[in-house]
């Protein structure tokens, strides 16, 4: 089991995630922006892996995962995004993160990114 944390501004995508790890065994906490994804990196233990959207309110995703790859860095890093445009932005950014997830996605596709970025994570 790992401890997930998901940033998205979208209540039904992020609840659709949440469902989804849960569902696959993980324990999940949930943040609306990437403001509030940083309160939880701040205040709770550390987690396995970071799930956020690119283009969120207040702080983006490439903001959050810039700021978790430097100050967690064994927190591996997904991003999901339904902007072809903020996608290859992510792309720069290979060294930090594991995928770009597109939107819409199936359950499998964001279950399948999910466990191949843990694993990716174990391996370093």
């Amino acid at each position: 089991m790992a401890r997930v944390l998901i940033a998205e501004d979208d209540t039904a995508v992020r609840e659709f995630v949440r469902r989804a790890l849960i569902h696959g065994g993980h324990d999940v906490a949930t943040a609306h922006d990437g403001l509030d994804a940083l309160d939880h990196l701040i205040n709770e233990d550390e987690f396995d892996l970071l799930i956020t959207d690119i283009v969120m309110p207040g702080m983006d995703g490439i903001a959050l995962a810039l700021k978790v790859s430097k100050d967690y860095p064994r927190t591996a890093i997904l991003m999901m995004t339904g902007f072809a445009a903020e996608r290859q932005r992510a792309h720069n950014l290979e060294e930090l993160i594991h995928e770009v997830v597109p939107k819409p996605f199936s359950l499998k596709q964001i279950c399948d990114a999910a466990e191949g970025a843990l694993a990716d994570r174990q391996r370093h």
